[in-house]
């Protein structure tokens, strides 16, 4: 069976066939999100920094997108409570302030966007499309218990880990998503656009 050598760029080799190295390279591949960096002059870290950080820790195939902190990398590593201590420490470590993320799974993120409720994302010239991440062990249920979405205005539905909500643009001053830095789960929450969510699945799966 032939060896296909990529140290270059995973630092590993294998002898899997074709199926198997795909799956593999998927099934490692995760996506941390980063929560309350680069806001209002607080929390600064550069991404060229961010991403040697995540380097430095082990993992591979790190690549950065946009200011909000967004890593997409690969790791060996199945437990995803290890998985996310082990770069909550890191960061907190090296950044020097008190590092909060959500790290999910190529095929979690799958789930969210192919997951979506019929016609999210579609109108972006009437409505402004977000997805809430949310941190183990908080639920949507949680989270769907305790928003409470402007009638006319706002449009909520809870997913597999994750909250899509909408906001109508020539209203959205109304929207209560501003509501949520007051509720008790915010520091166990992250939100996305849905244009950044559907581009970093794109990433993950290019």
């Amino acid at each position: 069976m032939p060896v296909c050598l990529f140290s270059d760029v995973f630092r590993w080799e294998t002898t899997l066939p074709g199926k198997e190295f795909n799956n593999y390279m998927t099934d490692n591949q995760y996506l941390t999100l980063l929560r309350g960096i680069n806001v209002g002059g607080n929390n600064i870290i550069r991404m060229t920094d961010l991403k040697s950080c995540f380097e430095s820790m082990g993992f591979s195939g790190v690549s950065t997108y946009i200011q909000s902190g967004n890593v997409v990398f690969r790791s060996d590593e199945k437990d995803n409570i290890s998985l996310t201590n082990k770069i909550e420490q890191e960061l907190s470590r090296r950044f020097d302030y008190n590092s909060r993320v959500v790290v999910i799974s190529r095929k979690q993120l799958k789930k969210v966007v192919t997951g979506a409720p019929a016609g999210f994302g579609t109108e972006p010239d009437i409505f402004r499309y977000d997805v809430i991440f949310l941190k183990d062990p908080l639920t949507s249920d949680d989270v769907m218990n305790s928003i409470r979405p402007r009638e006319g205005v706002d449009s909520a539905w809870g997913g597999e880990s994750v909250v899509y909500f909408s906001r109508l643009i020539s209203r959205a001053s109304q929207s209560r998503l501003s509501k949520i830095i007051s509720l008790p789960f915010y520091q166990n929450i992250t939100v996305r656009n849905w244009n950044t969510t559907t581009r970093l699945l794109a990433m993950m799966e290019n």
